[in-house]
């Protein structure tokens, strides 16, 4: 996933968000995506771990 890719996200207890990419950052652990949801404009951060299916907060949105 890139920049201006769009995408959902899991929060805690509630449904997938939809949001663009605004900043990817990589690690040796996984990635960080800084994603502009209607509440958080200037992006939140959310990371992806890299061997956790848990730990798979953002994913591309499914086409329609």
């Amino acid at each position: 996933m890139k920049v201006n890719d769009v995408v959902t996200v899991k929060t805690d207890g509630g449904p997938r968000r939809e949001g663009v990419i605004l900043a990817v950052e990589q690690f040796n652990e996984g990635v960080m995506y800084l994603v502009k949801l209607e509440d958080y404009p200037t992006g939140i951060w959310f990371f992806n771990e890299v061997d956790s299916l848990d730990g798979t907060f953002v994913e591309p949105k499914a086409q329609d």
